[in-house]
């Protein structure tokens, strides 16, 4: 595997992720109850902005940078929340030196009891990952594969949880696999949030797996989609989606208004679209 997520840190697909990661995991710590998160495509946990990597696609200049810099009005309370915990977890001196994974984030609003299992791939990642968060015993570390994660970790010992599904999107069959490892995963643990992370690029690739994954019989499916570029733009990534699976009561209506809020502030004027629809309803 060549992906590295440090040449991506940051950017507007982050922000997007990053956002309704947050949200969804506001709502679990609503009830006294512990939850379990699993992350099946972790990365490292946390991207230095010096980095060679980073810095040589620069990504996150157009993204969490150009949010925390921007002279605005009071953004949506979700995304004041998520500019506060990247100031919290990346900033020194008022100045970006790393940004936080889904990792960090996510177990910035767990609680005690709460449980994370978070899968890694390449073993550098891995590695850089158990040190990120060592002596944290909420989380567990596991080098392994993601979609193999999903048949092997679920259901978990808690009754409520969240699945970050976040591939790489390397492989030709990826969005195939995609569909039937989370078809496996709804079927072992119907109770879950799953939500999935999916590029938008030149094609509909995209597209197509939503229509697959409408298909399916599964319920309760709704996107938000971000895009900073025409879908069909040709070249990298125009936009970012999740599909998110059983998703809390009024997810939709929360972020209704946040994303033409980051389409306005993220893509070049004239440029880009925002959507959250149901795509298979209640």
């Amino acid at each position: 595997m060549n992906y590295r997520h440090a040449y991506h840190a940051g950017n507007f697909a982050d922000v997007l992720k990053h956002v309704a990661l947050l949200a969804l995991l506001d709502h679990f710590g609503r009830k006294p109850s512990p939850y379990f998160y699993l992350d099946t495509h972790a990365g490292r946990g946390r991207y230095l902005i010096t980095a060679t990597e980073t810095q040589r696609a620069g990504e996150y200049r157009g993204g969490v940078l150009r949010l925390l810099e921007a002279s605005q009005p009071q953004p949506p309370p979700v995304v004041a929340r998520y500019l506060d915990l990247v100031r919290e977890l990346g900033c020194e001196a008022e100045q970006l030196v790393a940004y936080p994974g889904s990792p960090l984030i996510a177990l910035s609003c767990m609680r005690g009891d709460d449980r994370a299992g978070l899968c890694e791939l390449e073993p550098g990642e891995t590695a850089a990952l158990r040190s990120e968060l060592a002596g944290d015993p909420r989380a567990q570390v596991h080098e392994r594969d993601g979609y193999e994660a999903l048949t092997a970790l679920l259901p978990p010992r808690e009754k409520r949880g969240l699945v970050l599904i976040d591939p790489p999107y390397e492989a030709p069959d990826e969005f195939e696999r995609l569909k039937t490892a989370l078809c496996a995963a709804v079927a072992r643990w119907p109770a879950g949030v799953f939500a999935v992370w999916y590029p938008i690029k030149h094609g509909d690739a995209a597209g197509r797996f939503l229509e697959r994954m409408a298909a399916t019989g599964i319920r309760r499916q709704l996107v938000a989609e971000l895009c900073v570029q025409r879908d069909d733009s040709p070249g990298g990534l125009n936009g970012a989606g999740l599909l998110i699976i059983n998703p809390p009561w009024q997810l939709d209506e929360l972020l209704a208004p946040v994303l033409p809020w980051l389409k306005e502030r993220l893509a070049p004027t004239g440029r880009g679209r925002s959507r959250v629809s149901w795509q298979v309803p209640e």
